[in-house]
């Protein structure tokens, strides 16, 4: 999360203290404009107070299945807010996928995932590793430069979930496990798990 400010040539604050609505506040009275807080932190905030958000630009949070109900009582408190949902398992270096969100994103479930970043390939394949048309459910593969080598001294594991990506020669694939669908606008719906 570090290099998003960083390598956009802006200031980055990490917090001493604990996550607090109060410390939210005080954050950006100190010209904080934009937040990451993990989707655990961010319901809480969004349950006790949604108003410590006034004031940011924009509001990061994913980590978990995203809550309509935490994000859109954000929205209405605070319709001046961007609230940007992200996805990424750390196999990918941690986000892979991110989109803003309007508030009828936010009136039902699922949220939408988002778009693949910048560098960053998201497919939505069958058992065969076919793509799948747009609405019917399959499992995400990413691939893309933040993409791991592997995991350490687990060689099984490693082939197992990191694989040749079918489609471009050379290039490698993580097969994340997460069942998704791709809507006709290309934003990505976070379904569920094809394992446990």
């Amino acid at each position: 999360e570090i290099w998003a400010a960083l390598l956009n040539g802006h200031t980055l604050t990490v917090a001493q203290e604990d996550i607090t609505a109060r410390s939210v506040r005080r954050a950006v009275t100190e010209g904080v404009s934009s937040l990451f807080l993990t989707k655990a932190l961010f319901d809480l905030l969004a349950e006790e107070d949604p108003g410590c958000f006034t004031g940011l630009q924009e509001v990061w949070t994913g980590g978990e299945a995203a809550s309509p109900a935490a994000m859109s009582k954000v929205q209405a408190t605070n319709p001046d807010l961007t609230v940007v949902h992200v996805y990424g398992p750390t196999e990918t270096t941690t986000f892979a996928i991110s989109g803003p969100l309007t508030p009828a994103d936010t009136a039902h479930g699922p949220v939408p995932l988002g778009l693949p970043m910048d560098n960053t390939q998201a497919y939505v394949l069958d058992t065969s590793l076919a793509p799948v048309p747009a609405g019917v459910p399959g499992e995400l593969y990413l691939g893309g430069t933040g993409l791991a080598r592997g995991y350490d001294s687990q060689p099984a594991l490693t082939a197992s979930r990191f694989i040749p990506d079918p489609h471009h020669p050379g290039a490698r694939l993580y097969r994340t496990g997460d069942l998704v669908t791709r809507h006709p606008d290309g934003r990505l719906h976070f379904l569920g798990r094809t394992d446990t």
